[in-house]
């Protein structure tokens, strides 16, 4: 039997590279460990073709008085008049493209750069690692310490800006409880869209380990600060359910985006419920 460390096979990469486990076998796993990152590379790979489509085709966002969470605010001045809602013109109409490019920067660099979102894309996309216990193909591994990866470290900064997103977005849901003709007090299934997507947003956004960190992550002792721990925990409570609400999200805006378009587009009625 062979006691020593040197590996077997001729072309040594990764950890199979002198000084590692002599183990022969890629993995030793025999669980269907592939399903989880291809689940997640498929899932991913259709909400970035649906949203690319959405925010380039920049028409049928808005239908009083729903705005699609892709196109809100909307900061250029060829957006659909809103009524009452963020249409703020503070780019002119040298911006050609669609609005929606201005604003999703923002949600998109939180998400990107998010802890779970990072270990779903680098497993799904990459293989970096495909999956616990499992080698990863590549040659060497160098972490988040090179560029670009170590862009990474700008998650806190784009926490920062996704929560003026997210109250905007709220607001939408506010002027949502109005009809076609600005009267307040009136609900449709729209309106239920929005909360629930606003909802899951909010709570995906605070479950962040940045804004853990934020609220409790430096304190020494809890004790003498008694609202910043009770605060901590209810943001420790959401955070080990990130990955879900993450998902939950990401589902809810697209499903919001989507209602919205049929609506703006025609293809059904909004049913009103008072």
């Amino acid at each position: 039997m062979a006691t020593g460390t040197t590996p077997t096979t001729p072309a040594a990469r990764g950890v199979m590279t002198p000084g590692r486990a002599a183990i022969s076998a890629r993995h030793l796993r025999t669980d269907r460990w592939w399903l989880s990152p291809l689940v997640t590379a498929v899932a991913l790979t259709i909400f970035i073709i649906y949203a690319t489509w959405r925010a380039f085709a920049n028409g049928d966002y808005y239908s009083t008085p729903y705005v699609s969470p892709l196109y809100s605010p909307c900061l250029a001045s060829n957006c659909t008049p809103m009524d009452g809602g963020a249409d703020w013109h503070l780019f002119g109409s040298w911006w050609g493209l669609s609005p929606a490019l201005l604003v999703l920067v923002f949600p998109l660099g939180f998400r990107l750069t998010c802890y779970y979102y990072r270990k779903a894309y680098y497993r799904g996309f990459w293989a970096s690692p495909p999956a616990c216990a499992v080698a990863e193909p590549h040659a060497k591994y160098t972490g988040e310490t090179r560029f670009p990866l170590v862009m990474q470290n700008v998650h806190r900064y784009f926490f920062y800006l996704a929560l003026p997103v997210a109250g905007i977005l709220t607001y939408d849901v506010v002027l949502a409880f109005r009809d076609e003709s600005g009267a307040w007090g009136h609900a449709g299934l729209g309106t239920l869209v929005l909360l629930l997507n606003i909802v899951l947003i909010w709570a995906y956004t605070l479950s962040c380990h940045s804004c853990r960190h934020i609220i409790g992550g430096k304190l020494r002792h809890f004790s003498a600060h008694p609202v910043r721990y009770r605060l901590w925990g209810w943001v420790g409570a959401l955070n080990g359910r990130h990955m879900l609400l993450a998902w939950s999200s990401l589902i809810s805006v697209g499903v919001a985006d989507l209602y919205v378009y049929l609506v703006a587009s025609g293809a059904f009625d909004d049913p009103r419920f008072f």
